[in-house]
């Protein structure tokens, strides 16, 4: 066999590929995919595919101040955000990933939250939600909910070490659950409930410095 040469079962060049995550402690927003497709592996930027929306509904809803591509992942950082995903490993779609990938991705995204605390994790995907749902529920009452929540975009009940959870559908080209005027309408929802906890936060503050000065 010449040298180099791949056999036909051996894995393509793309799939040992791994994405660093654009994280620091206390952001406003930690997005999370559910695992690089195969153009953001190969790129080593998120949400990089050819049909994917993510940095255009970021710039529309005006979760950034300005327009910006896969290419500035990092500058997220600037603007209080940052990204990682569920899985690490690569692939064309989610459909060859094992139900052990989404188990073992959950308990380091927990990690990872308990460490960074983010004040919202923004799940990219309602299919992701519906992946961790279940652990969520095990690891608040260490039993499954017997009333399921509907499965929809928008803030949900839950929270993970404190951070509340926002559902966004997938921005991909190929999904088409939705159109793409109602993504804009999650993503400006999240600026509209970042603004909210924001006031809120500076409210009790007031409030508190009030009471001090009665003291």
């Amino acid at each position: 066999m010449p040298r180099g040469r791949l056999l036909a079962n051996d894995p393509p060049d793309w799939a040992s590929l791994r994405l660093t995550d654009r994280i620091k402690r206390e952001l406003q927003v930690l997005f999370v995919g559910i695992n690089p497709g195969v153009r953001s592996a190969i790129t080593g930027h998120h949400f990089a595919g050819y049909s994917n929306r993510f940095w255009k509904l970021l710039w529309e809803s005006r979760l950034v101040p300005e327009p910006i591509t896969f290419v500035d992942d990092r500058r997220l950082l600037e603007f209080g955000f940052g990204i990682t995903n569920l899985i690490a490993r690569p692939s064309p779609g989610i459909d060859d990933l094992k139900p052990a990938e989404y188990v073992a991705g959950w308990h380091i995204l927990e990690r990872k939250i308990r460490r960074y605390k983010p004040r919202v994790v923004a799940l990219v995907g309602v299919t992701l939600y519906r992946a961790i749902q279940p652990l969520l529920a095990e690891d608040a009452s260490r039993k499954p909910r017997t009333r399921p929540v509907p499965l929809m975009t928008g803030l949900r009940p839950e929270t993970i070490h404190g951070a509340r959870i926002y559902v966004l559908p997938n921005p991909s080209g190929r999904n088409a659950n939705f159109t793409y005027a109602e993504m804009l309408q999650a993503f400006r929802g999240l600026r509209r409930s970042l603004a909210e906890s924001a006031e809120g936060l500076a409210q009790r503050r007031r409030g508190s410095r009030a009471e001090t000065r009665k003291i």
